[in-house]
């Protein structure tokens, strides 16, 4: 009976065979541009290479989120940079009040203008970034402070909450970004509209002794307030930094998983001629050996 072919022959087609594994990857390699296009390919890099790819993917992410930030953090910190402007302003209002030669009628209208300060102070505290009230801490979608000129302080209170919002650095670490406009603007020891507002008050009485000492909360306030504008500094070099080490580690990534897995043309064309001239010199020397019979298949 026919019982299957001779050890020459099964050693012959098992090695043809291998020859055209080998082109048929190199063909494939040609096509798709990747050396890897599944696990059988390179069992013992795949590992690797799918590593790569989820750390490209959240440091990806983390850069997405740091631009995010960036704009805010940014929005932030020329914001405070403004009322740090406004406070200065303020000083030098309540220092000309302050002085014996002013008339009153200069103080009014020096308490009208610090009065037009404090409700613009209070208007930067409610400033936004995509939709967002970026000093109302975690309670966002509300104005932190109100302005009511009904009452005798005009300033309502704190509507929004603690801050917790944080960005994750490249390294894994993760850092906080905002302050909010309590800390910033209604601290209880350096409250920037208390002592704006003071100042206002001691100027409309035309009292010398209430607006030097409003003014010395106003300086008080102001040293606070340039605290402040240096925290939203150090989180813009931290943010910017950290967009840099993200842009270097994509770029390192993407580096590792191309050489782990896109294609050497060059390579891949060479595996591609070589395995197509051992496939024909096989087929012809085989060929050229003697034939066999089917009885020679028989017993």
């Amino acid at each position: 009976m026919l019982i299957g072919l001779s050890p020459s022959n099964e050693s012959f087609l098992v090695a043809l065979n291998r020859i055209s594994d080998r082109a048929e990857s190199a063909t494939r390699q040609i096509a798709t541009g990747y050396r890897i296009n599944s696990a059988s390919d390179a069992p013992d890099e795949i590992s690797t290479l799918l590593q790569a790819r989820v750390e490209l993917d959240r440091t990806s992410q983390i850069r997405t989120n740091l631009g995010r930030v960036k704009t805010e953090v940014d929005t932030a910190e020329q914001t405070v940079a403004s009322a740090v402007s406004l406070l200065e302003r303020v000083r030098v209002l309540g220092a000309q009040g302050a002085s014996s030669n002013t008339s009153l009628d200069a103080r009014a209208a020096a308490a009208a203008e610090v009065d037009g300060i404090l409700q613009q102070l209070v208007s930067l505290s409610a400033t936004v970034v995509d939709g967002r009230y970026i000093f109302s801490g975690d309670a966002d979608m509300q104005p932190p402070y109100s302005w009511d000129p009904t009452q005798p302080y005009p300033v309502d209170g704190y509507h929004g909450a603690a801050s917790t919002r944080q960005i994750e650095h490249p390294s894994g670490v993760a850092f906080p970004i905002a302050h909010t406009a309590q800390e910033i603007f209604d601290d209880p020891s350096h409250s920037v509209f208390q002592a704006v507002h003071s100042l206002a008050l001691a100027l409309w009485s035309n009292d010398t002794n209430a607006i030097e000492a409003a003014l010395a909360q106003v300086t008080d306030a102001g040293g606070h307030l340039n605290r402040q504008l240096s925290f939203y500094g150090s989180v813009q070099n931290r943010v910017n930094s950290a967009v840099d080490d993200a842009a270097k580690m994509e770029l390192r990534l993407k580096t590792e998983i191309s050489h782990l897995q896109e294609t050497d043309l060059t390579e891949a064309i060479l595996q591609l001629n070589q395995a197509r001239f051992h496939q024909q010199a096989a087929l012809e020397s085989r060929a050229k050996l003697p034939q066999t019979s089917l009885f020679d298949f028989l017993r």
